[in-house]
């Protein structure tokens, strides 16, 4: 430190500078003139001058920037204080005093303090402040309820989304430990305790107050000797997604349904383009054909000969995911008893006399990953019921011949036109087969059962003929209307060979009533037959309806059947007669 020695007090020098020196704070005086008295080692330390020298010099010279501060103190002997000044290489603060002697300022005294520090400090302590603010409202902003406790499991903190999924106040459990709350029935279990034992991460189930279900996920925060500080719980209510899972599923089941319908009706389509249906009743057969054809099941088809069952089973077969795969049609009923096991299971080389040398696979092994479909299934023997009962329960068979048994992947679709719950009651049929056989009973209705598809029937027959002009022919009306009420007791099949025959067999163009068969001109009066003279149009309309009805009564047993025939519901039927007679 440099002092002037008239301006020194009555004091050891040495002493006096070493107290100055001693001081962390820079002290520096100046005279009324602006000349420096006296400054300490931090003065130099914190200002850095050019010099060391700076008794005796104005200060206007070594710190130009301070020197207005001071001449302003000088002229008005107002003090100075918390005057922050920033340097080149630090930030001090300083307080600036005047000397007033007898009334008059003789000089100014300016202590300054180094505060850079405490700048960084203060800064950082804003960072912190601003940090602290953004965790809590990040904390508070979380959808999820956000659980906090100590590593004793007493909880410290619980944000607003908490609150509102619990339905606790976050003053019923702040404070208060874990083991106490799940005494108290507030929660059944806590996964905060469980995380204590377990030292690792748990997720479970909780129940809060009885009737709120939600998911709890306990995470353990360890401190720097690796015991738990806290225990950071994220709280899920399932309530919300339960219900986006419920709409989630329908939503799915929906679309399911609607794929599965759409598929359903472009399949129902296609299958209408094979066979010509118009009755209703048929419809609703080849719908069931459609729905069943996915499903790896067995099908039942009955119904009288020659309603177009195996058509069905084909259908069925093209519509099922095996479709790429073989079609095998056994008709049970044309293969004699005593070749039947050979032809439906095969059998191994010299099974028996007159055998291949290499063996022969059945027709049952041919449908291996397709569909093996059993026309007239009812006539099947007793023995091979039994095989057959084999492949669909186990997928296996047994070779004539052989020790270990065949493993086969077949879906069997059978066809039948006996009735054969009534086999089974008299014990020509194997019960437990028929059920395995008739998972999905399909009955074909008789063709006179719907009578609508015989005009379309007979349009697709002409369809197919009008190919060669040789035989472009077309019917009267009247032969369509015979043609329509004959029972056909031979079916589709019937009509198909009949129309075939009168294309072929006629002569004109034109085909007639007189071209029919026996059966068919006898059936019913024509309409010349009927005597109308002197009637009204109404009557003779109401003269030929009944006398129309009662042909066909004639020929149907039932008063179903022949409302079928006719085209009209029984009740209508029913009422017609009923009309006639009163």
């Amino acid at each position: 430190m440099i002092i002037s020695d008239d301006s020194l007090p009555e004091c050891s020098s040495i002493t006096c500078a070493n107290m100055l020196d001693s001081s962390s704070n820079g002290i520096v005086v100046i005279n009324a003139l602006g000349i420096i008295l006296i400054y300490n080692q931090s003065a130099v330390r914190l200002l850095q001058p050019d010099t060391n020298r700076l008794v005796g010099r104005r200060l206007a010279e070594v710190m130009p920037e301070a020197w207005p501060d001071l001449r302003k103190i000088l002229e008005s002997g107002t003090p100075q204080i918390g005057k922050r000044i920033s340097l080149r290489h630090s930030v001090i603060i300083a307080n600036r005093n005047p000397i007033v002697e007898n009334g008059n300022v003789v000089g100014v005294i300016s202590i300054f303090q180094d505060i850079s520090e405490y700048e960084a400090i203060s800064s950082e302590l804003q960072s912190y402040k601003q940090l602290h603010r953004e965790l809590e409202a990040i904390f508070e902003s979380s959808y999820d309820g956000l659980y906090i406790t100590d590593g004793k499991a007493v909880t410290i903190r619980v944000n607003t989304a908490y609150e509102r999924i619990t339905g606790l106040c976050r003053q019923d459990v702040l404070g208060r430990s874990m083991g106490d709350l799940v005494k108290e029935r507030i929660f059944d279990h806590s996964v905060t305790l469980a995380v204590i034992e377990k030292k690792k991460q748990v997720t479970m189930m909780q129940n809060i107050k009885g009737n709120t279900q939600v998911m709890v996920t306990g995470t353990p925060i360890f401190d720097d000797n690796g015991d738990i500080a806290l225990i950071v719980t994220n709280v899920r209510d399932l309530t919300l997604l339960n219900e986006l899972r419920n709409e989630l599923q329908e939503s799915r089941r929906l679309s399911s349904r609607y794929y599965k319908s759409l598929l359903e009706q472009e399949q129902f389509h296609y299958a209408l383009e094979d066979m010509v249906v118009k009755s209703e009743a048929m419809r609703q057969v080849v719908r069931k054909a459609v729905k069943v054809a996915d499903v790896e099941t067995s099908v039942l088809l009955c119904g009288e000969s020659g309603v177009g069952k195996s058509m069905l089973a084909r259908i069925i077969h093209l519509l099922s995911p095996r479709k790429e795969r073989p079609f095998v049609k056994i008709n049970c009923g044309a293969i004699p008893e005593s070749l039947m096991e050979s032809e439906l299971f095969g059998y191994k080389k010299g099974a028996f006399t007159g055998a291949l040398s290499d063996g022969k696979a059945g027709l049952i092994e041919a449908g291996h990953t397709g569909t093996v479909f059993l026309d007239e299934v009812g006539d099947l023997t007793s023995s091979m019921q039994v095989k057959l009962l084999q492949v669909l329960e186990e997928k296996t068979f047994t070779r004539i011949g052989a020790i270990k048994p065949t493993s086969v992947d077949v879906r069997i679709i059978a066809a039948t036109n006996k009735d054969l719950k009534a086999l089974v009651k008299n014990g020509i049929f194997r019960e437990d087969l028929y059920y395995r056989l008739s998972v999905i009973p399909i009955l074909v209705p008789s063709l006179r059962e719907r009578p609508e598809d015989i005009p379309a029937l007979i349009n697709n027959i002409l369809e197919k003929f009008r190919k060669n002009p040789k035989y472009r022919k077309r019917f009267e009306p009247e032969v369509i209307d015979r043609l329509m009420a004959y029972d056909y007791p031979g079916n589709v099949r019937e009509l198909i060979n009949l129309i075939e025959r009168l294309i072929v067999m006629s002569e004109g163009e034109v085909i007639t009533v007189n071209e029919l068969p026996g059966e068919l001109r006898e059936n019913l009066p024509s309409v010349q037959d009927l005597s109308l003279e002197g009637m009204s149009l109404k009557t003779a309309m109401q003269v030929l309806e009944s006398r129309y009805i009662n042909a066909v009564l004639k020929r149907h047993p039932t008063l179903s059947s022949a409302a079928a025939a006719l085209g009209v519901h029984h009740s209508t039927l029913w009422r017609k007669i009923n009309r006639e007679r009163r």
